[in-house]
Formats: C-alpha cells, structure tokens, sequence
C-alpha cells in the first residue's frame, strides 16, 4: 500500500526551509559557463546539484495572538531564494541523502546553499 501511494516525487511535501536537490556529477564547467576548481572536486566538501522542490520558507510567529491557547491556522513564512530548476552549490556535510525509485536526492537546508545558478532571471 505505501509503495502505490509513493509512486512519484510530485507527491513529495518538502518541509520547511529545505529544498529537494538530485544531485548531479562534479564537473570543471557548468552550463553557464562558471569554472569550479580542481580542488572543489577533491575535497567534496562542495556538491552541485539541480533544486527539485522547495518548501515554503522559515516560519514566522504569528503576533495576532494574545493568548497561547489559541490555535494558529495560517501559518506564515518568508520565502526563500531557491526556486525549482536553479543549480545549487551548496555544503555536501549539511546535504541528507534518500533514495527514491533507484535515484539518489538529497535534502538541503537553505542555509547550507552557498550559490544559485539561474538561466532564466525572473522579474
């Protein structure tokens, strides 16, 4: 049963201020013509990858409330930088690795993404 529910990553529900990235090999030269060193790829301490899914943000407290047994239902965040899409450099010892449908993903803490690689500038 939980094999047909998990049928695909677009039922995925990334939490928080973290982001879905399928991780790809290091090369000297991305697309956008940006060199990483030699050294980069020696050390792995850095990785690069394509950002899948994001989750909404960090989470900020609501100040509306004046009593703590009130529940809060519209929880509100502030939105991160990552989109869907953008190459992420980012620090490989913060990255948790999954397997899904024999691909390898990690999850990545915004705050461990060093530098987007965007094609496309959206307004």
């Amino acid at each position: 049963m939980i094999q047909e529910y998990l049928n695909s990553i677009d039922k995925f529900i990334v939490v928080g201020d973290r982001v879905l990235i399928k991780p790809r090999d290091m090369e000297t030269h991305t697309r956008s013509g940006l060199v990483l060193p030699a050294s980069v790829k020696e050390k792995e301490e850095i990785q690069s990858g394509y950002i899948v899914k994001t989750g909404p943000g960090y989470p900020i407290p609501n100040t509306d409330i004046d009593e703590a047994w009130k529940s809060t239902e519209d929880t509100k965040y502030i939105g991160m930088q990552a989109v869907e899409g953008d190459l992420a450099i980012f620090l490989k010892s913060r990255s948790h690795e999954i397997e899904f449908e024999n691909e390898k993903y990690l999850i990545v803490p915004h705050s461990a993404i060093l530098l987007l690689i965007r094609d496309e500038i959206t307004g």
